[in-house]
Protein backbone atom coordinates (compact mmCIF):
# COMPACT_ATOMS: atom_id res chain seq x y z
CA UNK A 1 0.00 0.00 0.00
CA UNK A 2 2.84 2.40 0.81
CA UNK A 3 4.45 1.71 -2.57
CA UNK A 4 1.19 2.47 -4.38
CA UNK A 5 0.45 5.60 -2.38
CA UNK A 6 0.65 8.84 -4.36
CA UNK A 7 0.01 12.46 -3.45
CA UNK A 8 0.21 13.81 -6.99
CA UNK A 9 2.82 16.34 -8.06
CA UNK A 10 3.94 19.33 -6.00
CA UNK A 11 3.64 21.65 -9.01
CA UNK A 12 0.27 22.13 -10.71
CA UNK A 13 1.79 22.37 -14.21
CA UNK A 14 3.08 18.80 -13.83
CA UNK A 15 -0.29 17.25 -13.03
CA UNK A 16 -2.87 19.12 -15.10
CA UNK A 17 -4.54 15.87 -16.15
CA UNK A 18 -4.95 14.57 -12.58
CA UNK A 19 -5.58 17.80 -10.75
CA UNK A 20 -9.34 17.80 -11.25
CA UNK A 21 -9.71 14.58 -9.25
CA UNK A 22 -8.59 16.17 -5.98
CA UNK A 23 -8.77 19.89 -6.57
CA UNK A 24 -10.14 21.64 -3.49
CA UNK A 25 -12.92 24.03 -4.43
CA UNK A 26 -12.33 26.71 -1.85
CA UNK A 27 -14.41 29.85 -1.55
CA UNK A 28 -11.58 31.69 -3.28
CA UNK A 29 -11.81 29.31 -6.24
CA UNK A 30 -15.56 29.88 -6.44
CA UNK A 31 -15.01 33.63 -6.67
CA UNK A 32 -12.79 33.12 -9.71
CA UNK A 33 -15.17 30.57 -11.25
CA UNK A 34 -18.16 32.90 -10.83
CA UNK A 35 -16.24 35.77 -12.48
CA UNK A 36 -16.18 37.83 -9.30
CA UNK A 37 -12.36 38.08 -9.34
CA UNK A 38 -9.82 38.89 -12.06
CA UNK A 39 -6.52 39.26 -10.19
CA UNK A 40 -5.26 36.39 -8.01
CA UNK A 41 -2.24 37.08 -5.81
CA UNK A 42 -0.40 34.54 -3.71
CA UNK A 43 3.09 33.41 -2.68
CA UNK A 44 4.82 30.73 -4.70
CA UNK A 45 3.21 27.35 -4.16
CA UNK A 46 -0.06 28.80 -2.88
CA UNK A 47 -2.22 27.34 -5.66
CA UNK A 48 -2.40 30.03 -8.35
CA UNK A 49 -1.36 27.64 -11.10
CA UNK A 50 -3.76 25.01 -9.76
CA UNK A 51 -6.66 27.42 -10.29
CA UNK A 52 -5.33 28.28 -13.74
CA UNK A 53 -4.99 24.60 -14.67
CA UNK A 54 -8.47 23.80 -13.40
CA UNK A 55 -9.97 26.63 -15.46
CA UNK A 56 -8.38 25.25 -18.62
CA UNK A 57 -9.44 21.71 -17.72
CA UNK A 58 -13.04 22.90 -17.43
CA UNK A 59 -13.05 24.73 -20.75
CA UNK A 60 -16.15 22.87 -21.93
CA UNK A 61 -18.08 23.79 -18.76
CA UNK A 62 -17.13 27.42 -19.26
CA UNK A 63 -18.23 27.21 -22.89
CA UNK A 64 -21.63 26.00 -21.68
CA UNK A 65 -21.76 29.29 -19.75
CA UNK A 66 -20.86 31.17 -22.97
CA UNK A 67 -17.33 31.84 -21.73
CA UNK A 68 -14.35 31.31 -24.04
CA UNK A 69 -10.86 31.02 -22.54
CA UNK A 70 -7.54 31.71 -24.23
CA UNK A 71 -4.14 31.39 -22.52
CA UNK A 72 -2.11 34.55 -23.16
CA UNK A 73 1.04 33.00 -21.70
CA UNK A 74 2.38 29.48 -22.08
CA UNK A 75 1.14 27.28 -19.19
CA UNK A 76 4.14 24.95 -19.64
CA UNK A 77 7.57 25.11 -21.18
CA UNK A 78 9.27 28.37 -22.04
CA UNK A 79 7.05 31.42 -21.43
CA UNK A 80 6.40 33.63 -24.45
CA UNK A 81 7.56 36.76 -22.64
CA UNK A 82 10.85 35.12 -21.64
CA UNK A 83 12.06 35.89 -25.17
CA UNK A 84 11.50 39.63 -24.72
CA UNK A 85 14.74 41.52 -24.24
CA UNK A 86 15.18 44.62 -22.10
CA UNK A 87 15.98 46.80 -25.11
CA UNK A 88 12.98 45.62 -27.14
CA UNK A 89 10.51 48.05 -25.61
CA UNK A 90 11.79 51.38 -24.33
CA UNK A 91 9.20 52.67 -21.87
CA UNK A 92 5.95 51.93 -20.09
CA UNK A 93 3.76 53.60 -22.74
CA UNK A 94 5.21 51.31 -25.38
CA UNK A 95 4.56 48.33 -23.11
CA UNK A 96 0.93 49.40 -22.84
CA UNK A 97 0.76 49.37 -26.63
CA UNK A 98 2.50 46.00 -26.78
CA UNK A 99 0.09 44.35 -24.36
CA UNK A 100 -2.93 45.69 -26.27
CA UNK A 101 -1.72 44.59 -29.71
CA UNK A 102 -0.62 41.23 -28.32
CA UNK A 103 -4.01 40.64 -26.68
CA UNK A 104 -5.71 41.62 -29.95
CA UNK A 105 -3.62 39.00 -31.76
CA UNK A 106 -4.73 36.35 -29.25
CA UNK A 107 -8.35 37.53 -29.55
CA UNK A 108 -8.24 37.47 -33.36
CA UNK A 109 -7.04 33.87 -33.41
CA UNK A 110 -9.73 32.93 -30.89
CA UNK A 111 -12.36 34.46 -33.21
CA UNK A 112 -10.92 32.46 -36.08
CA UNK A 113 -10.83 29.25 -34.03
CA UNK A 114 -14.50 29.60 -33.05
CA UNK A 115 -15.45 30.80 -36.55
CA UNK A 116 -17.06 34.04 -35.39
CA UNK A 117 -18.38 35.76 -38.53
CA UNK A 118 -20.12 38.94 -37.42
CA UNK A 119 -18.96 42.13 -39.16
CA UNK A 120 -17.18 43.22 -35.97
CA UNK A 121 -15.35 39.88 -35.66
CA UNK A 122 -14.30 39.96 -39.30
CA UNK A 123 -13.00 43.52 -38.89
CA UNK A 124 -10.82 42.50 -35.93
CA UNK A 125 -9.36 39.49 -37.73
CA UNK A 126 -8.81 41.42 -40.97
CA UNK A 127 -7.16 44.39 -39.24
CA UNK A 128 -4.82 42.20 -37.22
CA UNK A 129 -3.97 40.14 -40.29
CA UNK A 130 -3.20 43.28 -42.32
CA UNK A 131 -0.91 44.45 -39.51
CA UNK A 132 0.99 41.17 -39.63
CA UNK A 133 -0.34 39.94 -36.28
CA UNK A 134 -2.15 36.82 -37.50
CA UNK A 135 -0.06 35.46 -40.38
CA UNK A 136 -1.58 32.01 -39.99
CA UNK A 137 -3.75 29.87 -37.75
CA UNK A 138 -2.29 28.49 -34.52
CA UNK A 139 0.77 30.70 -34.52
CA UNK A 140 2.68 30.28 -31.25
CA UNK A 141 2.29 32.86 -28.50
CA UNK A 142 6.00 33.53 -28.78
CA UNK A 143 5.61 34.45 -32.47
CA UNK A 144 2.55 36.55 -31.73
CA UNK A 145 4.58 38.47 -29.18
CA UNK A 146 7.48 38.93 -31.60
CA UNK A 147 5.09 40.24 -34.28
CA UNK A 148 3.42 42.59 -31.80
CA UNK A 149 6.78 43.89 -30.52
CA UNK A 150 7.99 44.57 -34.07
CA UNK A 151 4.78 46.44 -34.84
CA UNK A 152 4.99 48.57 -31.68
CA UNK A 153 8.63 49.45 -32.34
CA UNK A 154 7.74 50.56 -35.84
CA UNK A 155 4.76 52.63 -34.73
CA UNK A 156 6.68 54.32 -31.91
CA UNK A 157 9.69 55.04 -34.09
CA UNK A 158 10.74 58.61 -34.66
CA UNK A 159 9.14 58.72 -38.08
CA UNK A 160 5.82 56.96 -37.71
CA UNK A 161 4.35 55.56 -40.97
CA UNK A 162 1.08 57.25 -41.73
CA UNK A 163 -0.48 58.02 -45.07
CA UNK A 164 1.20 57.32 -48.38
CA UNK A 165 1.60 59.93 -51.10
CA UNK A 166 -1.58 58.65 -52.73
CA UNK A 167 -3.48 59.30 -49.53
CA UNK A 168 -4.02 55.63 -48.74
CA UNK A 169 -3.27 54.34 -45.25
CA UNK A 170 -0.66 51.57 -45.26
CA UNK A 171 -2.59 48.46 -44.17
CA UNK A 172 0.35 47.60 -41.97
CA UNK A 173 -0.19 50.71 -39.85
CA UNK A 174 -3.95 50.79 -39.39
CA UNK A 175 -3.74 50.11 -35.65
CA UNK A 176 -2.79 53.43 -34.08
CA UNK A 177 -1.66 54.47 -30.60
CA UNK A 178 -2.55 58.13 -31.16
CA UNK A 179 -5.95 59.34 -32.24
CA UNK A 180 -6.24 59.08 -36.07
CA UNK A 181 -7.32 62.22 -37.89
CA UNK A 182 -10.37 62.28 -40.18
CA UNK A 183 -8.37 61.39 -43.28
CA UNK A 184 -6.69 58.45 -41.55
CA UNK A 185 -10.02 57.19 -40.24
CA UNK A 186 -11.60 57.49 -43.67
CA UNK A 187 -8.85 55.23 -44.98
CA UNK A 188 -9.36 52.56 -42.32
CA UNK A 189 -7.05 53.58 -39.45
CA UNK A 190 -8.30 52.73 -35.93
CA UNK A 191 -7.08 53.59 -32.47
CA UNK A 192 -6.03 50.41 -30.64
CA UNK A 193 -8.68 51.02 -27.96
CA UNK A 194 -11.39 51.28 -30.62
CA UNK A 195 -10.28 47.95 -32.07
CA UNK A 196 -10.49 46.37 -28.61
CA UNK A 197 -13.99 47.81 -28.25
CA UNK A 198 -14.85 46.29 -31.63
CA UNK A 199 -13.64 42.93 -30.31
CA UNK A 200 -15.95 43.38 -27.34
CA UNK A 201 -18.81 44.15 -29.72
CA UNK A 202 -18.05 40.98 -31.70
CA UNK A 203 -18.37 38.92 -28.52
CA UNK A 204 -21.56 40.77 -27.57
CA UNK A 205 -23.03 39.97 -31.00
CA UNK A 206 -22.53 36.26 -30.27
CA UNK A 207 -23.58 36.43 -26.60
CA UNK A 208 -20.09 35.37 -25.54
CA UNK A 209 -17.41 36.46 -23.06
CA UNK A 210 -13.68 35.89 -23.36
CA UNK A 211 -11.21 35.32 -20.55
CA UNK A 212 -7.55 35.89 -21.36
CA UNK A 213 -5.48 33.89 -18.85
CA UNK A 214 -2.04 35.02 -17.67
CA UNK A 215 0.07 32.87 -15.35
CA UNK A 216 3.82 32.21 -14.80
CA UNK A 217 4.69 35.89 -15.16
CA UNK A 218 7.39 35.41 -12.53
CA UNK A 219 9.10 32.91 -14.82
CA UNK A 220 8.53 35.06 -17.90
CA UNK A 221 10.64 37.92 -16.54
CA UNK A 222 13.04 35.97 -14.33
CA UNK A 223 16.37 37.76 -13.98
CA UNK A 224 15.05 40.92 -15.62
CA UNK A 225 13.73 43.05 -12.73
CA UNK A 226 13.54 46.34 -14.65
CA UNK A 227 11.77 44.72 -17.57
CA UNK A 228 9.41 42.96 -15.17
CA UNK A 229 8.65 46.24 -13.41
CA UNK A 230 7.80 48.05 -16.66
CA UNK A 231 5.88 45.17 -18.20
CA UNK A 232 3.68 44.42 -15.20
CA UNK A 233 2.86 48.03 -14.40
CA UNK A 234 1.83 48.42 -18.03
CA UNK A 235 -0.22 45.21 -17.82
CA UNK A 236 -2.28 46.55 -14.94
CA UNK A 237 -2.83 49.82 -16.78
CA UNK A 238 -4.17 47.81 -19.72
CA UNK A 239 -6.35 45.83 -17.32
CA UNK A 240 -7.94 49.06 -16.16
CA UNK A 241 -8.28 50.36 -19.73
CA UNK A 242 -10.26 47.22 -20.56
CA UNK A 243 -12.62 47.80 -17.65
CA UNK A 244 -15.36 49.24 -19.86
CA UNK A 245 -15.32 46.20 -22.16
CA UNK A 246 -17.16 43.73 -19.96
CA UNK A 247 -17.06 41.01 -22.60
CA UNK A 248 -13.27 40.73 -22.28
CA UNK A 249 -11.66 39.83 -18.96
CA UNK A 250 -7.99 39.53 -18.11
CA UNK A 251 -7.48 36.80 -15.51
CA UNK A 252 -4.04 37.47 -13.99
CA UNK A 253 -2.27 35.11 -11.56
CA UNK A 254 0.67 36.87 -9.90
CA UNK A 255 2.98 36.28 -6.96
CA UNK A 256 2.11 38.66 -4.15
CA UNK A 257 5.75 39.64 -3.57
CA UNK A 258 6.06 40.74 -7.21
CA UNK A 259 2.93 42.89 -6.88
CA UNK A 260 4.41 44.44 -3.75
CA UNK A 261 7.67 45.17 -5.57
CA UNK A 262 6.10 46.84 -8.61
CA UNK A 263 3.92 49.07 -6.44
CA UNK A 264 6.59 49.93 -3.84
CA UNK A 265 7.49 53.21 -5.54
CA UNK A 266 3.86 54.22 -5.94
CA UNK A 267 1.20 53.13 -8.39
CA UNK A 268 -1.88 55.32 -8.29
CA UNK A 269 -3.86 52.92 -10.48
CA UNK A 270 -3.68 50.27 -7.74
CA UNK A 271 -6.58 51.81 -5.83
CA UNK A 272 -8.86 51.18 -8.83
CA UNK A 273 -8.16 47.45 -8.89
CA UNK A 274 -10.96 45.91 -6.84
CA UNK A 275 -11.73 42.54 -8.43
CA UNK A 276 -8.82 40.84 -6.68
CA UNK A 277 -8.01 38.35 -3.96
CA UNK A 278 -4.94 37.01 -2.21
CA UNK A 279 -4.79 33.24 -1.77
CA UNK A 280 -4.52 32.14 1.84
CA UNK A 281 -4.66 28.61 3.16
CA UNK A 282 -5.86 28.07 6.70
CA UNK A 283 -5.53 24.82 8.62
CA UNK A 284 -8.94 23.51 7.55
CA UNK A 285 -8.27 24.06 3.84
CA UNK A 286 -4.86 22.38 4.04
CA UNK A 287 -6.30 19.41 5.91
CA UNK A 288 -8.97 19.07 3.25
CA UNK A 289 -6.31 19.25 0.54
CA UNK A 290 -4.28 16.42 2.10
CA UNK A 291 -7.37 14.32 2.74
CA UNK A 292 -8.49 14.63 -0.88
CA UNK A 293 -5.09 13.44 -2.07
CA UNK A 294 -5.04 10.54 0.38
CA UNK A 295 -8.52 9.26 -0.38
CA UNK A 296 -7.98 9.18 -4.15
CA UNK A 297 -5.73 6.12 -3.56
CA UNK A 298 -7.93 3.05 -4.00
CA UNK A 299 -5.77 0.69 -1.95
CA UNK A 300 -5.75 3.14 0.95
CA UNK A 301 -9.53 3.56 0.77
CA UNK A 302 -10.01 -0.19 0.92
CA UNK A 303 -7.52 -0.72 3.76
CA UNK A 304 -9.00 2.00 5.97
CA UNK A 305 -12.56 1.33 4.79
CA UNK A 306 -13.20 4.96 3.91
CA UNK A 307 -14.98 6.51 0.94
CA UNK A 308 -14.44 9.85 -0.71
CA UNK A 309 -17.67 11.00 0.93
CA UNK A 310 -16.18 9.92 4.25
CA UNK A 311 -13.73 12.84 4.21
CA UNK A 312 -16.34 15.48 3.38
CA UNK A 313 -16.39 16.65 7.00
CA UNK A 314 -13.56 18.02 9.11
CA UNK A 315 -14.06 15.15 11.56
CA UNK A 316 -13.67 12.61 8.77
CA UNK A 317 -10.54 14.33 7.51
CA UNK A 318 -8.97 14.42 10.99
CA UNK A 319 -9.83 10.77 11.54
CA UNK A 320 -8.24 9.61 8.28
CA UNK A 321 -5.06 11.59 8.80
CA UNK A 322 -4.64 10.28 12.35
CA UNK A 323 -5.03 6.70 11.12
CA UNK A 324 -2.45 7.07 8.36
CA UNK A 325 0.09 9.03 10.43
CA UNK A 326 1.20 8.77 14.07
CA UNK A 327 -0.69 10.84 16.60
CA UNK A 328 2.47 12.83 17.37
CA UNK A 329 5.89 13.13 15.81
CA UNK A 330 7.41 13.85 19.23
CA UNK A 331 5.67 12.38 22.27
CA UNK A 332 4.64 14.66 25.12
CA UNK A 333 1.60 16.40 26.51
CA UNK A 334 2.76 19.77 25.19
CA UNK A 335 3.71 18.49 21.76
CA UNK A 336 1.77 19.32 18.66
CA UNK A 337 -0.32 16.67 16.97
CA UNK A 338 1.18 15.43 13.73
CA UNK A 339 -0.74 17.57 11.25
CA UNK A 340 0.03 20.74 13.19
CA UNK A 341 3.66 19.65 13.46
CA UNK A 342 3.75 19.36 9.66
CA UNK A 343 2.31 22.86 9.31
CA UNK A 344 4.85 24.32 11.75
CA UNK A 345 7.73 22.74 9.84
CA UNK A 346 6.56 23.96 6.42
CA UNK A 347 5.52 27.51 7.31
CA UNK A 348 7.80 30.41 6.42
CA UNK A 349 8.46 33.68 8.22
CA UNK A 350 4.94 34.88 7.47
CA UNK A 351 3.63 31.95 9.58
CA UNK A 352 1.81 30.61 6.52
CA UNK A 353 2.15 27.20 4.91
CA UNK A 354 1.87 26.91 1.14
CA UNK A 355 0.30 23.71 -0.23
CA UNK A 356 3.43 22.99 -2.26
CA UNK A 357 5.72 22.56 0.76
CA UNK A 358 3.17 20.52 2.71
CA UNK A 359 2.65 18.10 -0.18
CA UNK A 360 6.41 17.93 -0.72
CA UNK A 361 6.90 16.95 2.92
CA UNK A 362 4.38 14.10 2.64
CA UNK A 363 5.89 12.89 -0.65
CA UNK A 364 9.38 12.84 0.84
CA UNK A 365 8.13 11.10 4.00
CA UNK A 366 6.76 8.29 1.84
CA UNK A 367 10.18 7.81 0.27
CA UNK A 368 11.93 7.84 3.64
CA UNK A 369 9.44 5.34 5.12
CA UNK A 370 9.89 2.98 2.19
CA UNK A 371 13.68 3.09 2.41
CA UNK A 372 13.64 2.41 6.15
CA UNK A 373 11.37 -0.61 5.73
CA UNK A 374 13.40 -1.94 2.80
CA UNK A 375 16.49 -2.17 5.05
CA UNK A 376 14.53 -4.01 7.73
CA UNK A 377 13.58 -1.30 10.23
CA UNK A 378 10.41 -1.79 12.25
CA UNK A 379 7.13 -0.93 10.64
CA UNK A 380 4.98 1.79 12.22
CA UNK A 381 2.84 0.91 15.22
CA UNK A 382 -0.69 -0.32 14.60
CA UNK A 383 -2.37 0.48 11.29
CA UNK A 384 -0.40 3.67 10.58
CA UNK A 385 1.63 3.85 7.37
CA UNK A 386 4.17 6.29 8.78
CA UNK A 387 6.08 6.97 11.95
CA UNK A 388 7.48 10.25 13.23
CA UNK A 389 11.06 9.55 12.16
CA UNK A 390 10.01 9.38 8.51
CA UNK A 391 8.37 12.78 8.71
CA UNK A 392 11.46 14.26 10.40
CA UNK A 393 13.68 12.57 7.84
CA UNK A 394 11.72 14.24 5.05
CA UNK A 395 12.46 17.77 6.23
CA UNK A 396 15.97 18.25 4.78
CA UNK A 397 14.84 17.68 1.18
CA UNK A 398 11.91 20.06 1.59
CA UNK A 399 14.13 22.66 3.24
CA UNK A 400 16.81 22.49 0.56
CA UNK A 401 14.30 22.70 -2.29
CA UNK A 402 12.54 25.70 -0.80
CA UNK A 403 15.76 27.54 0.01
CA UNK A 404 17.64 26.89 -3.22
CA UNK A 405 14.90 26.68 -5.84
CA UNK A 406 12.70 29.41 -4.44
CA UNK A 407 14.57 31.91 -2.28
CA UNK A 408 18.02 31.68 -3.86
CA UNK A 409 16.59 31.46 -7.38
CA UNK A 410 14.15 34.32 -7.04
CA UNK A 411 16.19 36.64 -4.83
CA UNK A 412 19.81 36.22 -5.97
CA UNK A 413 20.71 39.63 -4.51
CA UNK A 414 19.84 38.31 -1.03
CA UNK A 415 21.46 34.90 -1.37
CA UNK A 416 24.75 35.97 0.24
CA UNK A 417 22.95 37.07 3.42
CA UNK A 418 21.09 33.78 3.76
CA UNK A 419 24.01 31.50 2.89
CA UNK A 420 26.28 33.36 5.36
CA UNK A 421 24.07 32.07 8.19
CA UNK A 422 25.02 28.45 7.54
CA UNK A 423 25.89 26.73 10.82
CA UNK A 424 24.76 29.74 12.89
CA UNK A 425 22.04 30.03 15.53
CA UNK A 426 18.35 30.44 14.70
CA UNK A 427 17.65 33.70 16.53
CA UNK A 428 19.50 36.94 15.77
CA UNK A 429 19.65 40.63 16.49
CA UNK A 430 20.79 43.39 14.16
CA UNK A 431 24.13 43.37 15.99
CA UNK A 432 24.74 39.63 15.53
CA UNK A 433 23.75 39.81 11.88
CA UNK A 434 26.08 42.75 11.27
CA UNK A 435 28.92 40.68 12.72
CA UNK A 436 28.15 37.65 10.57
CA UNK A 437 27.60 39.69 7.42
CA UNK A 438 30.57 41.96 8.13
CA UNK A 439 28.67 45.16 7.51
CA UNK A 440 27.33 48.19 9.38
CA UNK A 441 24.31 47.74 11.61
CA UNK A 442 22.09 49.97 9.46
CA UNK A 443 22.98 47.83 6.43
CA UNK A 444 22.29 44.66 8.42
CA UNK A 445 18.90 45.99 9.49
CA UNK A 446 17.93 46.84 5.91
CA UNK A 447 18.96 43.38 4.69
CA UNK A 448 17.19 41.64 7.59
CA UNK A 449 13.94 43.47 6.90
CA UNK A 450 14.14 42.46 3.26
CA UNK A 451 14.54 38.86 4.40
CA UNK A 452 11.42 39.35 6.50
CA UNK A 453 9.57 40.48 3.36
CA UNK A 454 10.44 37.28 1.50
CA UNK A 455 9.59 35.04 4.46
CA UNK A 456 13.10 33.89 5.37
CA UNK A 457 13.02 35.65 8.74
CA UNK A 458 10.17 36.05 11.17
CA UNK A 459 10.51 39.43 12.84
CA UNK A 460 9.98 39.28 16.57
CA UNK A 461 10.08 41.72 19.46
CA UNK A 462 12.96 44.18 19.86
CA UNK A 463 14.21 43.67 16.31
CA UNK A 464 14.99 40.00 16.76
CA UNK A 465 14.99 37.84 13.64
CA UNK A 466 14.03 34.19 13.89
CA UNK A 467 14.63 31.58 11.18
CA UNK A 468 11.61 29.28 10.72
CA UNK A 469 11.98 25.50 10.87
CA UNK A 470 11.47 25.38 7.10
CA UNK A 471 14.96 26.74 6.37
CA UNK A 472 16.97 25.24 9.22
CA UNK A 473 18.02 21.84 7.81
CA UNK A 474 19.30 23.32 4.54
CA UNK A 475 21.52 25.76 6.44
CA UNK A 476 22.42 23.35 9.25
CA UNK A 477 21.25 25.90 11.82
CA UNK A 478 21.60 25.36 15.54
CA UNK A 479 18.64 25.94 17.85
CA UNK A 480 19.07 28.98 20.06
CA UNK A 481 20.03 32.65 20.15
CA UNK A 482 23.21 34.20 18.86
CA UNK A 483 25.63 35.56 21.44
CA UNK A 484 24.26 38.64 23.12
CA UNK A 485 20.67 37.98 22.01
CA UNK A 486 18.16 37.25 24.72
CA UNK A 487 15.75 34.38 24.26
CA UNK A 488 12.62 35.76 22.58
CA UNK A 489 9.64 35.83 24.87
CA UNK A 490 7.09 34.74 22.28
CA UNK A 491 8.61 31.38 21.36
CA UNK A 492 6.41 28.35 21.93
CA UNK A 493 7.77 25.65 24.28
CA UNK A 494 8.22 23.18 21.44
CA UNK A 495 10.21 25.73 19.46
CA UNK A 496 12.72 25.91 22.30
CA UNK A 497 13.06 22.16 22.57
CA UNK A 498 16.18 20.71 21.00
CA UNK A 499 14.99 17.15 20.64
CA UNK A 500 14.47 17.70 16.92
CA UNK A 501 18.24 18.10 16.52
CA UNK A 502 19.70 20.84 14.38
CA UNK A 503 16.42 21.36 12.55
Amino acid sequence: MLKELTFGARVAEEEAGELASYFVETEQWKQVWQDEVDIVYGPKGSGKSAIYATLTARESQLFDRSVLISPAESPQGSPAFATLEANTIIDEDQFVGLWKVYFLAVIAETFADYDLRSPAAKMVVRTLTDAGMVPGRHVSLRQKLANAAAYVRRMFSEIEPSVSVAGVVDVGTRIRFTEPDDLQRSKGAMHVDDLLATAGQALDDEGLRLWLLLDRLDVAFAGKPQLEHQALRALFKVYLDLGDIDRIRLKIFLRSDIWKAITASGFREASHITRELTLRWDRAALLQLVSQRLVRNQTLREFYDVSQDGVASVAGQEDLFQRVYPEQVENGSKRRRTFDWCLSRTSDGTKRTAPRELIHLLIEARGVQLRRQEVGEDEPVGSALFDGNSLKGALPAVSETRLIKTLYAEHPDLKRFMSALEGQKTNHSVQSLATIWECRQDEAKTAALRLVDIGFFEKRAQLQFWVPFLYRPALDLVQGSAEGVGSPGDVAPEDEDSSDGPT
